[in-house]
């Protein structure tokens, strides 16, 4: 992993964490990986070296996240931030474009982290999660409806490319 890819994965990850959709161990695996792809920084070195004990282990990390970032030149985004919520419904979204998740994983996931409570813009995607929930209720049922997975797929990909400022011209659908 090169260094630039190392930074990008701790930032992310630290995003992440804000939210609740990582843990403190995967912050800290992240700050290990940069050391060993060559970032170094008094902070990152105390960051890496943090041991997570049950109960404590998030203190632990915002004890040193925000310095360690600000010696690195990342962005910090702190706890529960619509900031965070922003980026890593971003981060999300890129996943879908480049097939990483599917349209399903990603409405699924937002609805989990996100919610109506969190940033407006993952409306969309937590509706259309409610959409999926409906249509698969409705073919249990045998129900017939007009509305397949397959055009909510459709949905949430559009969604995502909108998320990201993608128009989409002259690339392949997903």
């Amino acid at each position: 992993m090169s260094s630039e890819e190392a930074l990008a994965n701790l930032h992310d990850t630290a995003a992440f964490w804000s939210i609740g959709s990582a843990t403190a161990a995967d912050v800290v695996r992240a700050a290990c990986d940069c050391l060993v792809a060559g970032v170094d920084s008094p902070t990152l070195r105390i960051l890496a070296g943090v041991s997570p004990v049950k109960g404590s282990e998030d203190d632990e990390l915002r004890r040193w996240l925000a310095d360690a970032f600000a010696e690195l030149s990342l962005t910090y985004y702190g706890d529960e931030s619509r900031k965070a919520e922003e980026e890593v419904l971003r981060i999300m979204a890129r996943q879908l474009l480049a097939k990483k998740i599917t349209p399903r994983e990603l409405t699924s996931w937002v609805s989990r982290f996100i919610t109506y409570a969190g940033t407006p813009l993952a409306g969309e995607l937590i509706n259309l999660e409610s959409a999926y929930e409906y249509v698969e209720a409705v073919q249990e049922v045998r129900a017939q409806t007009s509305t397949r997975p397959d055009d909510l797929d459709a949905e949430v990909i559009a969604e995502a490319r909108r998320l990201v400022g993608d128009s989409g011209t002259g690339r392949d659908q997903c």
